[in-house]
């Protein structure tokens, strides 16, 4: 496993981000599909339709996108998870500490309801005293699912030897590995 401070030695084209409720699993793909000028289409959006309702078309929706010479997705949902790894070249894996998770999950959550930022398909957050009476609120699925990949994530390694996987630990590691990139096509 990769690390912020082992260098880029190869051209990321095929990455999925790994990382729990609230780690900026979108934020960072979107700064790396930028960077590199690589697709980047939110899961979230192709997951959830209206009424928060999963959509029929996301698992060929997924297909679609990793079919690619190149993309950035987020690494989640149980139905497409492998199916992205098959093709991924890189994994980035946010490993942030549980409570930068939570607080960032919750300033996102709160600014969104506040707001009435629609996310996607006509979807809103939900109320925020649904925090106290709903289980499935997202700070209290943030909360129950804190440390999922905390195992999974490192034996992907053996199952699949030819996928980078880089844990980045920090905001700090974050910024470092990024800056790393580089942007020269001719790899």
């Amino acid at each position: 496993m990769l690390t912020a401070a082992d260098p880029v030695t190869w051209q990321p084209q095929r990455i999925a981000i790994a990382g729990v409720t609230g780690s900026g699993k979108s934020t960072l793909a979107k700064r790396i599909s930028s960077r590199l000028d690589l697709t980047y289409v939110e899961i979230d959006g192709l997951y959830h339709g209206p009424n928060w309702e999963p959509r029929r078309d996301f698992v060929r929706d997924v297909e679609a996108v990793i079919s690619g010479d190149s993309w950035v997705v987020e690494w989640q949902y149980t139905a497409v998870r492998a199916k992205i790894l098959e093709r991924a070249d890189t994994l980035i894996w946010l490993d942030l500490p549980t409570p930068l998770t939570l607080y960032q999950l919750t300033r996102r959550t709160v600014r969104r309801r506040l707001r009435k930022i629609e996310l996607w398909n006509g979807n809103y957050e939900g109320p925020l005293l649904g925090f106290l009476t709903d289980p499935d609120h997202i700070v209290r699925w943030g909360i129950r699912t804190r440390n999922k990949l905390r195992d999974r994530v490192p034996a992907l390694t053996e199952l699949h030897p030819s996928l980078r996987v880089v844990r980045l630990a920090s905001r700090a590691d974050i910024e470092l590995w990024v800056s790393r990139l580089s942007t020269n096509s001719t790899w």
